[in-house]
């Protein structure tokens, strides 16, 4: 409802809380993804997720997004961020921005777990993505048709089709 007097505005209490090790959880090796603020949650306008990457895991090779912006913050480890041609670093508090068309992949290089949170804006039904990833990475051997399928009906292209697959 739109008004033009903001005095006629219709409050609701529509917050949603969710404690550590709430939400959603998806595990895949070792490695997990929880989903925080949903694409229903927010009318597709944002996506949180926490996502624990094993030890000596790639998270996604060299990729990019026409529809929607990606931020990293790490929370726990090293996260290895590859930005096009350039490899960072990320510590605990580093947040990275990946707007549209931005190549970007990730990694834990370290013999320890990274936590990072990762947000969607617009979420583009990144669940959907989260699900099918698991599920197809579940299969062996990966069915890379099906993978890059999978990438590009949410919003995700590879930018080496030889190298699209998320293993060391």
């Amino acid at each position: 409802m739109k008004t033009i007097n903001y005095l006629e505005d219709q409050l609701a209490n529509n917050a949603t809380i969710l404690h550590p090790g709430e939400g959603e959880r998806l595990e895949l090796g070792g490695s997990s993804f929880v989903f925080k603020v949903t694409t229903e949650m927010s009318n597709s306008h944002l996506g949180v997720y926490e996502i624990t990457l094993a030890p000596r895991t790639v998270g996604a090779q060299l990729h990019y997004h026409r529809f929607m912006d990606e931020t990293f913050i790490v929370n726990k480890g090293i996260l290895t961020l590859f930005t096009g041609n350039d490899k960072h670093q990320l510590s605990p508090g580093s947040v990275a921005y990946a707007p549209r068309f931005t190549p970007h992949g990730f990694a834990n290089d370290t013999d320890e777990p990274v936590v990072l949170t990762l947000l969607f804006n617009p979420a583009e039904k990144r669940e959907g993505f989260f699900r099918g990833l698991v599920d197809i990475l579940s299969e062996q051997p990966v069915d890379p048709a099906k993978y890059l399928q999978l990438y590009n009906k949410y919003d995700s292209f590879p930018v080496n089709l030889e190298n699209m697959l998320p293993v060391k």
